[in-house]
């Protein structure tokens, strides 16, 4: 396997990486004390900046606008872009844009991809994926409340959804619903596009986290679905083949989670080199002179290392064998990355002592928002159950020793 770049890849993570740190990151004080929509005006800037760089959408089709980078190429980026919970939304591949864009390039009829794909590439407009259930088990994917009836040329949606992330100004919504309830549990779903100015169609909140509400893309809602009537010509691919579409999201959407987690480890990491080199506990010895740590930071670079490579690996497989033949290789960096982050940012924290507790850093923010990195797309324990199971039949029925 060859995980090398192209000359003109390595200058564009160089670009990348000097754009991040000079124009986003200065913007993360603003975002941490204040609203995500009182930043937009700067970060449209920001956006305006990216698009004449042309750098804008990397992952994205080019023939919609985006960069067409391959799955490898945009591990590295995302990781570049990771450093900052500002540094997706900036280049236009943010979450859950980024994976709605990759269904309706390939299950999108020329109608969806011309009112939906190509405005949500161009950052025009956002969009939700609403799939999670309030009473429903979120390690059981094909348990699902939510109903879509056909009624003559209309499907009437009914159900409760939460974490449904961005919707707040999102302008449509992919819901999972149950379409065919009397077929096998993995072919009862179907994805429908819901414009988010539907009647019935009603954002309750946006669900506090850890103590932060959120708003705009910032936020995960809680919505609605009242007898909410779409037309059927908004249906995503075939009628019952929700399930197999949420896996073909799923697979690289795990890819951009694990290589922006790397950034933000990356980042926690300079954080605690830094603090450490320049807070003195006595005169002439900083914390850099203490072996726990010393200890800490050869750690954390050796798992953060370790992690990239990983996820490289995996990154590098989906790309040559495709997705079915990576399924272990994506359980691994799952679980394995998300414990690898909260690790980093925890003792980067705890060399910062009081001041990592503040929004004075960025690390608090980790804390709060990516505890969940070890929940959402899989809970670690259901992928770690599911690999094992794999490698075990590999050995044959285990006999009792």
């Amino acid at each position: 396997m060859d995980f090398s770049i192209s000359d003109k890849m390595v200058t564009i993570l160089e670009m990348v990486t000097e754009f991040m740190d000079r124009e986003v990151i200065p913007l993360e004080r603003g975002f941490l004390k204040s609203s995500f929509r009182s930043l937009l005006p700067e970060l449209e800037e920001k956006r305006r900046m990216v698009r004449g760089m042309e750098l804008w959408a990397p992952p994205h089709p080019r023939e919609y606008g985006g960069m067409g980078l391959d799955l490898v190429e945009f591990a590295l980026m995302s990781e570049a872009l990771g450093r900052s919970p500002l540094g997706h939304y900036v280049f236009g591949c943010q979450a859950p844009d980024a994976g709605n864009i990759e269904i309706l390039h390939l299950y999108g009829t020329e109608t969806q991809k011309q009112k939906y794909l190509g405005p949500l590439v161009r950052g025009e407009i956002r969009s939700c994926f609403s799939m999670t259930e309030v009473e429903m088990p979120g390690s059981n994917p094909v348990m699902l409340e939510t109903t879509a009836v056909r009624d003559g040329d209309s499907y009437v949606i009914n159900g409760q959804k939460w974490y449904t992330t961005a919707a707040d100004g999102s302008e449509f919504a992919i819901v999972m619903a149950v379409t065919n309830p009397d077929a096998p549990p993995h072919m009862r779903a179907s994805m429908i596009i819901v414009p988010t100015d539907t009647p019935g169609f009603n954002l309750v909140r946006n669900i506090s986290i850890m103590g932060h509400e959120g708003d705009d893309w910032h936020s995960h809602a809680e919505i609605l679905y009242q007898s909410c009537r779409v037309p059927v010509e908004n249906l995503l691919g075939r009628e019952g083949y929700g399930f197999v579409l949420a896996q073909e999201r799923l697979g690289p959407g795990r890819i951009h989670h694990c290589m922006r987690w790397i950034g933000e480890c990356q980042r926690a990491l300079e954080l605690m080199c830094r603090r450490a080199n320049s807070r003195f506990i006595a005169p002439g010895k900083n914390l850099a002179s203490r072996q726990i740590v010393q200890t800490w930071v050869a750690e954390c670079s050796a798992e953060i290392q370790a992690a990239r490579l990983m996820v490289l690996h995996a990154a590098w497989k989906m790309k040559n064998l495709g997705t079915k033949e990576a399924r272990e290789e994506i359980s691994f960096i799952k679980f394995f990355v998300a414990k690898v982050l909260q690790r980093v940012v925890d003792l980067a924290l705890q060399v910062h002592g009081g001041l990592g507790m503040s929004d004075d850093t960025i690390l608090a923010f980790f804390h709060r928002f990516e505890r969940a990195a070890r929940i959402y797309d899989g809970v670690d324990e259901v992928h770690k159950v599911s690999v094992a199971k794999r490698i075990l039949r590999r050995y044959g029925a285990m006999r009792p020793s």
